[in-house]
């Protein structure tokens, strides 16, 4: 019965949160779509190029640059400390992208290792705990529910940060580049990011629940493997 009302309140906090945050992936993926601002973005450098005039102007030139014309997200590795583009060259939301990355490479290395180690500590447990349910040799199953809980709390909390620190700092490097850069007029700098704006007024909200949902789902696939095994 515990778990039984355990997965009816997550049930509720998802769909009364995603209410909340106005979760709207489809909504950003449409603002991201803007061919006025694709074409204004073209006079910038390419990708790996202005991956690397970031990175000098952070003072930070020890990253690896990679592009991957298959990848669907850009994403910075602490471990290997390296940058991976996407494929993004025709978008203008590339301008604010590499500098998210760029910015990752400076972050606390202390915070960036502990996250590499955690997230695949915290995922180990989860995939093993479901096994133990599985085949029933599990004992006291709401203890280690909660030792989940709590591992989904620092996960949580230290990836949050990162990217939320990330994303808002972005913006702003990715202006001062282009006024530095002085390819464009006053107004198109200005345009582009209204552009970033208004991705980022959807996007750091959608991606603060997009976090907070795997964990509720992970929770839930928890909950039914105790009900049912």
């Amino acid at each position: 019965m515990d778990f039984i009302i355990i997965g009816i309140l997550t049930l509720i906090v998802i769909v009364g949160l995603k209410y909340v945050f106005d979760y709207k992936m489809k909504e950003l993926k449409h603002i991201g779509e803007d061919k006025e601002l694709d074409d204004l973005a073209k006079v910038y450098p390419n990708n790996i190029d202005m991956c690397k005039e970031y990175l000098k102007k952070l003072g930070n030139d020890t990253v690896k640059i990679e592009e991957n014309q298959g990848a669907q997200a850009s994403l910075y590795i602490a471990v290997t400390n390296k940058i991976l583009i996407a494929n993004i060259q025709k978008s203008y939301t590339r301008i604010q992208t590499i500098a998210h990355e760029c910015l990752h490479s400076i972050q606390s290395r202390k915070l960036l290792l502990f996250n590499f180690i955690f997230s695949n500590i915290y995922l180990i447990y989860f995939v093993a705990i479901c096994g133990l349910l599985i085949f029933k040799v599990l004992p006291n199953k709401m203890m280690f529910v909660v030792i989940f809980l709590i591992l989904s709390m620092v996960y949580y909390m230290v990836r949050v940060f990162l990217e939320n620190d990330a994303m808002i700092k972005a913006r702003f490097l990715a202006k001062e580049y282009m006024e530095e850069k002085n390819l464009s007029s006053n107004e198109e700098i200005q345009n582009l990011v209204n552009g970033f704006d208004k991705i980022n007024t959807v996007g750091i909200k959608c991606i603060n629940y997009y976090f907070f949902l795997q964990i509720m789902i992970k929770l839930i696939i928890l909950i039914t493997l105790c009900f049912v095994f």
